[in-house]
């Protein structure tokens, strides 16, 4: 089946899948997308495709790519290139929901990893609420502390995994540090189950790399 080709719509009408993005990994695609725009200019759409699904009332759902899609809103960006997934439009709402859930294209859990209601996502992009290690997981990804998957909402595990060892005044007080301790973590066995581990990072798991961490701080 041909994939439909993507279509333009309006960042102000997508609605979240998800309650919580990380703000200070928001801040940082903004500095980047800043600069894309400071060569470019800003004529026509990002070349950004953002994957949506159609709900009741033809209503158009996010289910990937949040962080990107806020951080051009918060950068004067109206629009954004779009690609329909799936027609959920002839499914009730509550229907809809669980269709989403079962298929792991939504993530209703908010910035101390509880799982809400589904009517406690927001209706926006612009509403999304910060939670901190959402952003610490990010910054792990990219220190190398574990692979990139392309499963929607991986790096939330992640963010669930540091929210249960790593102190949140270490983040308030000296992210640094706390990316130090999250990258002594992420090579020990307990990360073992988490989307994107890498195996080879077990071995440099003991007291050098321990060492490694403090030095952040």
């Amino acid at each position: 089946m041909t994939r439909p080709e993507p279509a333009t719509a309006p960042i102000a009408e997508l609605h979240p899948t998800q309650i919580t993005v990380g703000l200070r990994e928001v801040a940082q695609k903004r500095l980047r997308w800043r600069s894309r725009f400071q060569r470019a200019g800003r004529g026509g759409p990002p070349p950004v495709v953002a994957p949506v699904v159609r709900g009741p009332g033809g209503v158009l759902y996010l289910i990937d790519r949040h962080h990107l899609v806020r951080a051009l809103e918060e950068e004067g960006v109206r629009d954004v290139l779009i690609r329909p997934i799936a027609d959920f439009t002839a499914l009730h709402t509550d229907e809809f929901w669980r269709a989403l859930d079962g298929r792991g294209w939504c993530h209703p859990y908010d910035a101390e990893g509880w799982r809400r209601g589904f009517t406690d996502i927001p209706s926006s992009v612009s509403a999304l609420q910060d939670d901190p290690y959402r952003s610490l997981a990010s910054a792990l990804r990219r220190a190398g502390g574990f692979a990139k998957k392309r499963a929607p909402f991986s790096e939330f595990a992640w963010a669930d995994f540091l929210r249960r060892r790593v102190p949140y005044d270490a983040i308030a007080n000296g992210f640094e540090c706390a990316l130090g301790q999250a990258l002594f973590l992420a090579g020990t066995s307990a990360a073992r189950d988490l989307p994107g581990w890498k195996p080879d990072r077990a071995l440099t798991a003991g007291p050098a790399s321990r060492a490694s961490a403090i030095a952040f701080c």
